[in-house]
């Protein structure tokens, strides 16, 4: 799949900002996108649900690193360990673990002696690409401005 239909299936299934809303708010109306319409107690704007349930996914510890890790094309455990000094058996496992569950990954056993397990990005995870470049550009950005 081409990035560009990767951009339009995310596009289509979470509709984000459009660029006329990018542009600079007309007099009277409010910068940012319109969170009036997202439900939530109280009164003002609220945090959309999903949104919030999709940065509190790739925003866990590590979770950012194994997606972008798996992206370059790791698939095996030791593969995925070996590329993130410093993450642990068991929190890497844990990871792992909810991503197949939210099916952003999906978990392959080969049979033989020792089985084998490989770990593969879905067509969900593998949309991801665009977010995870995104984040990575941004970080160099503002690492090499920190001053």
């Amino acid at each position: 799949m081409k990035r560009t239909e990767v951009k339009q299936v995310i596009n289509s299934k979470y509709p984000g900002p459009t660029p006329e809303s990018l542009e600079s708010p007309s007099p009277g109306s409010s910068p940012g996108p319109d969170l009036s319409s997202s439900p939530g107690p109280g009164p003002g704007p609220q945090v959309c649900e999903v949104f919030h349930r999709a940065v509190e996914l790739i925003g866990r510890r590590w979770t950012g690193a194994v997606i972008q890790v798996m992206l370059s094309g790791a698939a095996r455990f030791s593969e995925i360990r070996a590329a993130i000094p410093g993450i642990s058996d068991r929190l890497l496992a844990e990871r792992l673990k909810e991503l197949e569950e939210e099916l952003v990954l999906s978990r392959e056993v080969e049979d033989g002696r020792p089985p084998q397990v490989f770990y593969h990005l879905t067509e969900k995870g593998r949309a991801l690409s665009p977010v995870i470049d995104s984040i990575s550009q941004w970080a160099h950005s503002w690492s090499e401005n920190r001053g």
